[in-house]
């Protein structure tokens, strides 16, 4: 499971100055014009009753997200880390010091856009200077058993650059376990053994708001470059074609378990939940009106169809999927099913086409109505469906969203919150991210129905 907006989860590819050009002197201009710059939320704003709102969780964190989301569709994935503050922000254990969280970073317009920019420059300066160091000690890997000492220099000196830039404050670790993966993945150790040797090398050996000395650091260089063999580097992302994950998709949800992914009997199913928010709606008004207003009037003209049609028993297919999906993009018809492969994550996934794909994705739909899989269970089945289908040719996470509205709505049910949901992506080839969905879901049903009662 990934979480989308969440710097831990960029890779060196992501973050490589080199494959990601970048103009400091025009990005406060680029801010300033990008949809949050206009919405940028106020305590004194008449419209937020903060006796019935949570300003941190409920304002600014979307508002941080939909900044966030619009940073990287402008410069890339590496601009996630623009707030990954130090110590306890909203992110934890990072090297930015220009932002600390919603809380206490947003406050007047001018000034928390001025937050923004220089918090995004100081993140990219920072994967500059990693850069830098990365090339400090030009390392060979054909002579790697001669030169160890040098690989475990290098790993020293990015231990102690890391504790020193984050201050070693609160989960600073996570940060450092990264870098020294990007590191040795720039000198080309493929990533699964990076991640093995990283983690083994670190364990639980550092602490939070505890520095390590330079022999610990040396301990732990030693201990990731030590186990280091020729055969671990000498790597390159396979140039073939990729395999077709919407096939790989109806492998998996052939295969998980998915009552195990929520469980009838804990009180998911039991009934109507009307929670005094609604989190979708309120998450469109928030996030998404951040990046767009027209945006979120698309998504909360759609949320009604969905509940409207929910109530009348509408059957749910693909054609009650576009009516929805008209309004999410705004275009004059209901848009059709796609006719040319669709790719999502970067490049990463590709999602075929082919002349039954319509048929599969209706007959996938209908089974959300099987009352024997937990509500739950059948919410985030339909969910990935639409995103591994990929319908449309643009806004498919906001129709599986809506899809996953709809399900829900069937039974009475309205989540108070779809944070879980919405802020992390899921991988097509992977059922444990099946079952974290499922207990995403889970988890914001049972939040409901406590908050209901």
């Amino acid at each position: 499971m990934l979480n989308t907006l969440h710097p831990t989860d960029l890779t060196w590819d992501d973050v490589d100055p080199t494959n990601h050009p970048f103009d400091p002197a025009s990005v406060a201009g680029v801010i300033r014009s990008l949809g949050p710059a206009r919405r940028v939320p106020s305590r004194l704003d008449p419209a937020i009753d903060l006796t019935r709102v949570n300003w941190a969780w409920e304002v600014a964190k979307p508002w941080s997200d939909a900044m966030t989301h619009v940073l990287m569709e402008r410069y890339g994935r590496w601009a996630a880390g623009w707030r990954w503050s130090l110590g306890e922000g909203d992110v934890d254990g990072g090297p930015v010091g220009n932002w600390c969280c919603g809380s206490h970073s947003i406050t007047t317009p001018e000034q928390t856009l001025d937050r923004v920019v220089a918090a995004l420059c100081e993140w990219r300066d920072w994967l500059e200077r990693l850069a830098e160091w990365f090339e400090a000690y030009p390392l060979d890997p054909e002579t790697l058993d001669a030169d160890r000492i040098l690989w475990e220099r290098a790993a020293r000196n990015l231990i102690l650059q890391v504790a020193d830039r984050t201050g070693a404050e609160s989960g600073w670790y996570g940060h450092c376990r990264q870098v020294l993966e990007w590191f040795l993945g720039y000198w080309g150790v493929a990533p699964e053994p990076a991640e093995r040797l990283v983690r083994q090398a670190v364990g639980g050996r550092f602490k939070s708001w505890t520095a390590p000395d330079t022999v610990l650091a040396d301990e732990v260089a030693e201990r990731l470059v030590g186990p280091l063999r020729p055969q671990d580097i000498y790597w390159s992302p396979d140039p073939g074609e990729l395999p077709d994950h919407l096939e790989r998709w109806l492998a998996v949800r052939a295969s998980v378990p998915w009552s195990d992914g929520a469980d009838g009997e804990d009180g998911t199913d039991s009934g109507p939940v009307t929670p005094a928010r609604d989190g979708a709606a309120e998450d469109f008004r928030f996030f998404d009106a951040a990046v767009d207003p027209a945006r979120a009037a698309g998504l909360l003209t759609a949320l009604e169809l969905v509940r409207a049609d929910a109530a009348r028993g509408a059957v749910l297919d693909f054609e009650l999927l576009r009516g929805w999906q008209q309004h999410v993009l705004g275009t004059p018809e209901p848009p059709p099913l796609r006719t040319r492969p669709a790719f999502a994550k970067g490049g990463e996934e590709r999602y075929g086409i082919g002349p039954d794909t319509r048929a599969r994705l209706d007959a996938c739909l209908a089974q959300a109505a099987d009352g024997r899989i937990p509500l739950a269970a059948r919410a985030a089945r339909v969910y990935l469906d639409v995103c591994f289908f990929h319908p449309f040719d643009d806004g498919n996470a906001r129709a599986a969203l809506l899809t996953l509205l709809f399900v829900l709505a069937r039974a009475g049910v309205t989540l108070d919150s779809v944070l879980l949901i919405r802020r992390f992506g899921y991988r097509a080839d992977d059922p444990h991210d099946a079952l974290s969905l499922c207990r995403s879901v889970e988890i914001h049903l049972r939040q409901s129905r406590a908050a209901a009662q």
